[in-house]
């Protein structure tokens, strides 16, 4: 599967439409970014499921922003609109593939039932 390139517009669409989304943040002029997109693009072609997206930090500058994106690449994962994974940095290809198949593997349900309980925690220390 190809990367989709991600845009103010389609943004939340592609992050609400898709159970597993994964984003690199990168720039043209950024030397590890064009090091690690073969290797983003290698392996978008063995997870058919994942949605693998870019941002051009350049063009997207409010996306950037809004995910106080501070180096690139940073590379984020959603699973069902949840944020599991954000880092700065160009990760190896079995590197990468292990953070995303610990990704899939985790039970949203339990995950959910944490952000609750962490919310609940802080509401109360308020």
């Amino acid at each position: 599967m190809a990367t989709i390139e991600v845009t103010a517009e389609n943004m939340n669409d592609l992050i609400s439409d898709n159970d597993c989304v994964i984003i690199d943040f990168w720039a043209p002029w950024c030397g590890p970014c064009k090091g690690f997109s073969p290797v983003y693009e290698e392996l978008s072609e063995k997870y058919p499921d994942v949605v693998f997206a870019k941002v051009n930090t350049e063009d997207q500058q409010q996306l950037a922003t809004e995910f106080q994106i501070r180096s690139i690449p940073t590379l984020m994962i959603f699973r069902e609109q949840i944020i599991l994974f954000s880092q700065p940095g160009a990760l190896q290809g079995p590197q990468l593939e292990q953070v995303l198949d610990q990704a899939l593997g985790l039970d949203m349900e339990e995950v959910r039932k944490d952000i609750e309980k962490q919310q609940a925690e802080e509401a109360t220390k308020q």
